[in-house]
């Protein structure tokens, strides 16, 4: 079912119909009982959009966002608003801490949202304590693994995580003898090696450290995103970088290593692609739209605001994703 796209509000769509293919989260905002003691309007009106959306005897062919977007409106304090176009990994990361944050049960601090979404990461942080531009070396040598462990402190930590942020290797600077860019292409193994604990992340705020990341908890439902926007002085630049992914079978153990299962639990770190995000045109202006799997048929719609149509999964590949929803095989 499309959308109506209100005035530059592709970015709640695609945004709503990737999470619409989240089976557990569908099925909790269908019965109104599961959240009838929440007081929050947001949650009222995302489980009326998803019941209309669901809707097997609709009357209209489409479905219009409208109240659900006062609504965000009004929770975001207006972040989030008709006519300017937004971008869906901020609103996702949004929509679903708000989400959280409203249904929370508050003595275990659960909620649909993190039965879903929710993984952990131990995060080791390593700190040179003196920046200075003379123990240069010393620093390089103690991260290393090697004697001179006084200059580095280290801070080990789990994190729970939402949602993966991805980086994209930078685009080559020049062209090509032919005066056309080349588009690089990366597998997406390439970019998950940043959580096989081994790999450095440098990080320049709040201060300058080293980042190592490591899966310690899959969630059932892995949200990836791409890093493809970068700010600088003076504009917005966009990554054309395409990565290549599977669209079923994303078997992660064989790039990252995983935390091994309790006895009588199985490891489950095989995933399917049940949404791509991708983003169109010019970093500023632009346009979302996204692919969705229809579980039933297994069959790959592209959906774009109104307009719904059916494409092969060779196709979503293809594109510049910004936004993935992977499904764990159970």
């Amino acid at each position: 079912v499309g959308l109506n796209n209100i005035k530059e509000t592709d970015f709640v769509n695609v945004t709503i119909q990737s999470l619409m293919r989240v089976t557990p989260l569908r099925n909790f905002f269908l019965i109104p009982e599961n959240y009838r003691h929440c007081k929050s309007p947001l949650v009222h009106r995302f489980g009326d959009l998803t019941r209309k959306i669901w809707h097997a005897r609709n009357f209209k062919g489409q479905v219009s966002p409208h109240e659900f977007l006062q609504a965000v409106m009004k929770a975001s304090k207006k972040r989030f608003r008709i006519g300017v176009q937004s971008n869906p990994v901020e609103f996702m990361s949004w929509l679903l801490n708000t989400l959280h944050s409203d249904l929370r049960n508050t003595k275990k601090n659960t909620s649909i949202i993190y039965e879903c979404f929710q993984g952990e990461l131990e995060v080791v942080k390593e700190i040179p304590k003196n920046t200075i531009s003379g123990n240069d070396q010393n620093t390089e040598k103690g991260s290393d693994g090697g004697d001179d462990h006084d200059n580095i402190t280290t801070e080990t930590s789990r994190m729970p995580f939402l949602m993966l942020g991805l980086d994209l290797p930078p685009p080559p600077l020049f062209k090509d003898v032919m005066e056309k860019n080349i588009i690089p292409q990366v597998p997406l193994f390439n970019i998950l090696k940043k959580f096989d604990g081994e790999t450095v992340t440098e990080v320049v705020r709040p201060h300058v450290a080293r980042m190592r990341y490591r899966v310690t908890r899959l969630p059932k439902y892995m949200i990836l995103h791409m890093r493809r926007f970068t700010k600088n002085n003076f504009f917005v630049e966009k990554n054309p970088t395409l990565v290549n992914f599977p669209v079923k079978n994303l078997e992660l153990k064989d790039y990252i290593p995983l935390p091994t299962p309790k006895e009588n639990e199985k490891l489950r770190s095989k995933y399917d692609l049940i949404a791509n995000i991708v983003h169109d045109g010019k970093p500023e202006g632009g346009f979302y739209r996204v692919f969705v799997q229809r579980k039933s048929e297994e069959l790959w719609y592209e959906m774009q605001d109104l307009h719904v149509s059916e494409t092969l999964p060779q196709m979503v590949a293809l594109s510049e994703t910004y936004m993935q929803i992977y499904e764990q095989q159970q």
